[in-house]
């Protein structure tokens, strides 16, 4: 399989009743998830590295073939400059490593303030982690790394080391007569968006926004981006957030329906194994 389309989090309430069987409990959320989509981006071990228990937990939790992306915990990529942190780091991967083959791609989000000024940094960190045997992707947030030759400079070097460059793509929450994110505590920012490849796999982040016809322009893009990249071989992580989450399965799935009417050739996304609840329409408004 080379196409996991999911979320950026599993644990969420207000999809009981919906993505969810009514009267779904928490401890069965990842379970259920799993049986739904089949990747999940790691958001959770951004402010917490889980135990080695938790992580065992886990993988029993989910279906074969099923795919975490984690995301580098705020302790790596936010206090300053990578390097120092790499031990860190290091020890981090060992612990998703025990995902086995439920680990999919590890990626540093990296903070406004990060600028291409840190280069020499990056290059010795991503340098440092080489040798782990998983895949990683960086994603970038200061503005002067999408202009040239700081963006150019940066592809050749992920692409030398065959580290992935996250593609964010927030444009549908900055193009729209609302502002979506006025109440959201964790607002995306408005950064340029880079379609570049740089490895064997392509993550996405795409950052919806929770009425449909706002995302449709930028959602047939990438379903054009999507089968190209298909076509090259490439594996894709896909996920789809949103500033209110309850809308983010809905977009998701109705992203799977625009490839599969494109004539792309997906995995489908499963109903559960032994729960038999429809996606409401509510989910797609």
């Amino acid at each position: 399989m080379n196409f996991y389309l999911g979320c950026a989090v599993w644990s969420y309430k207000g999809w009981v009743g919906n993505l969810y069987p009514p009267k779904s409990k928490s401890q069965d959320f990842l379970r259920l998830y799993s049986q739904r989509f089949h990747t999940v981006e790691g958001n959770t071990t951004f402010y917490a590295v889980p135990s080695a228990e938790k992580v065992q937990r886990w993988v029993e939790q989910t279906v074969p073939g099923f795919q975490f992306c984690p995301k580098f915990p705020q302790t790596v990529t936010h206090q300053g400059l990578l390097q120092p942190s790499l031990p860190a780091a290091l020890d981090f991967i060992e612990r998703m490593k025990r995902l086995g083959d439920r680990l999919g791609v590890i990626f540093a989000q990296l903070p406004p303030s990060y600028s291409p000024a840190y280069l020499e940094d990056l290059i010795e960190f991503l340098q440092g982690c080489q040798d782990t045997g998983v895949s990683l992707a960086v994603e970038v947030r200061h503005l002067d790394w999408y202009k040239e030759l700081h963006a150019s400079q940066l592809n050749k070097i992920l692409t030398q080391l065959g580290v992935g460059r996250v593609l964010l793509d927030t444009r549908p929450i900055y193009n729209a007569p609302d502002n979506p994110q006025a109440n959201s505590t964790r607002k995306k920012p408005k950064l340029p968006l880079t379609p570049v490849v740089t490895s064997n796999f392509v993550l996405v982040r795409f950052i919806s926004h929770p009425q449909r016809q706002y995302n449709d322009v930028f959602l047939s893009e990438w379903v054009s981006n999507l089968g190209n990249w298909l076509n090259q071989n490439k594996t894709i992580y896909f996920f789809v957030h949103c500033p209110q989450e309850s809308r983010s399965p809905g977009t998701a799935f109705y992203l799977q329906s625009l490839l599969e009417s494109a004539g792309i050739n997906i995995p489908i996304l499963s109903k559960p194994a032994t729960e038999s609840t429809p996606i409401q329409l509510t989910l797609f408004d």
